[in-house]
């Protein structure tokens, strides 16, 4: 019955994904935003949702594991989707089609991540307020990053074009028959159907964990991780089926990043400390391993600049690797 739960909110979290990523290709496309500010901020907060209530749950479940280990194997599974995604669609070039504005947004996810690696291995019990120094320090780079990404898009973003044909080609897709207004009913709606569902992903994640006796650490880097994962799959594959590589990427960069900040917020909602020196000491290997996979993507992005190239699969591949050789130490520790 605990399983059957587990999937069954598993299962309104995909349908609801489906609908939020359909209504986000609409937002871009008609609206002022975009691509690439629909996929960063609006489709990555909302797929994030999930991440958002199983991390506070598991806070007021105390269990910093399932909170930390939910975030960090959580960014290490969007990686694994975007590099799975792209080998699908190889054909596409993934990464040859996004805006290059993604590499700050990765660059960011990359100093995040260090971050949460150096507060993993120093495991200081400095706080403020009860808030760890660690996640201060987080919550305040990526509050300033994302300052400088927005300051620099905007100075970046080209004009609008008006070409005759590109608006013939909008006015055909699958997106312009329904309207902005519909969109943003339906994005709310499925945003909140969401939210619900990562609750029920957490506690039932949390009983599953002690019946099973697999630990909080294993089940919230990876059960639960890949769970509230499902969203940003979702989301990732309708937006490469509707062509808007801007939104598939930044969908998953943009969560990624608002993942990130999850440590801070469960920080400051966790009581009995820092939250990242009561976690187990296995997530070092998981920040380590997200780490190194946004690396991977980040030089995916930048080599998708060149006009020439030779085998454009590997770093996808690469990523895929080091994914599945990470999960075994982390599943032998």
């Amino acid at each position: 019955m605990l399983f059957f739960i587990f999937a069954l909110a598993a299962v309104f979290t995909v349908i609801s994904a489906v609908k939020l990523s359909t209504y986000a290709d609409v937002i871009s496309v008609k609206s002022k935003w975009g691509g690439l500010m629909v996929g960063t901020i609006l489709l990555a907060g909302a797929t994030s949702l999930p991440e958002v209530t199983t991390s506070l749950t598991a806070v007021f479940l105390d269990n910093p594991d399932i909170a930390v280990g939910n975030v960090l194997g959580s960014n290490m599974f969007n990686l694994l989707i975007i590099a799975t995604f792209d080998l699908y669609y190889r054909k596409e070039k993934l990464f040859s089609q996004t805006d290059m504005s993604h590499t700050y947004t990765a660059s960011l996810g990359i100093i995040l991540s260090v971050l949460a690696l150096i507060a993993l291995f120093v495991r200081t019990d400095l706080a403020v307020l009860g808030v760890g120094l660690d996640s201060l320090l987080l919550l305040l780079t990526y509050i300033v990053g994302i300052s400088i990404i927005n300051q620099k898009t905007k100075e970046e973003t080209p004009a609008q074009p008006t070409d005759v044909s590109i608006e013939e080609e909008a006015a055909t897709s699958p997106s312009y028959a329904i309207s902005l207004k519909h969109a943003q009913v339906g994005f709310a709606i499925a945003a909140i159907i969401i939210l619900g569902a990562g609750s029920v992903l957490t506690i039932s994640g949390d009983d599953i964990a002690v019946q099973t006796g697999l630990g909080s650490s294993f089940v919230g880097s990876f059960l639960i991780a890949a769970s509230t994962s499902l969203p940003e799959a979702v989301a990732v594959l309708i937006a490469l089926q509707l062509h808007n590589h801007n939104l598939a990427l930044g969908s998953i960069l943009g969560s990624n990043l608002f993942n990130m900040i999850l440590l801070g917020i469960s920080d400051i909602a966790y009581f009995s400390g820092p939250i990242i020196a009561a976690s187990n000491q296995v997530h070092q290997i998981t920040a380590g391993a997200v780490t190194m996979l946004a690396t991977i993507v980040l030089l995916s992005i930048l080599r998708g600049r060149k006009k020439f190239f030779r085998l454009y699969a590997w770093p996808s591949v690469l990523l895929v690797v080091v994914y599945f050789i990470t999960s075994f130490f982390i599943f032998i520790s």
